[in-house]
């Protein structure tokens, strides 16, 4: 199985496209949510937490999550972890929209050092 990063954050696509497989797609952070979930349904495995950082849901547009590639068996620990990402997103009131660029790009830059720091580590769920 191989290891990839679905991201929105073009930081990330720009940072590890050369080294990593990364799946950069122009969507909202619950849609790249969605898009994890479906691969944890497919036999995929987190290999880094959902909300990690700390960072509130509704703060940050950005997001980017490493995942183990299926097929394979459903992994428990791994939809239970997504599930609570979606759930914890969904009860925070999303204040993307009115982001200036600079607040945009610190959120990037927030995100991208918190996946360079996953890699640092072994890209494990925390």
């Amino acid at each position: 199985m191989a290891d990839r990063i679905i991201t929105n954050n073009p930081l990330v696509m720009e940072r590890f496209a050369d080294s990593l497989t990364v799946e950069y797609r122009e969507l909202s952070r619950e849609e790249i949510l969605t898009i994890v979930r479906d691969r944890v349904h497919t036999g995929g495995r987190l290999l880094t937490h959902p909300l990690a950082g700390g960072v509130k849901p509704g703060e940050t547009p950005f997001i980017s999550v490493m995942i183990s590639d299926g097929p394979g068996p459903l992994d428990l620990d791994s939809l239970k972890l997504i599930e609570e990402g979606i759930a914890a997103r969904a009860k925070f009131a999303v204040r993307d929209a009115g982001l200036t660029e600079s607040v945009r790009s610190d959120y990037m830059e927030i995100d991208l050092a918190l996946i360079s720091g996953a890699l640092r580590h072994g890209g494990t769920v925390q």
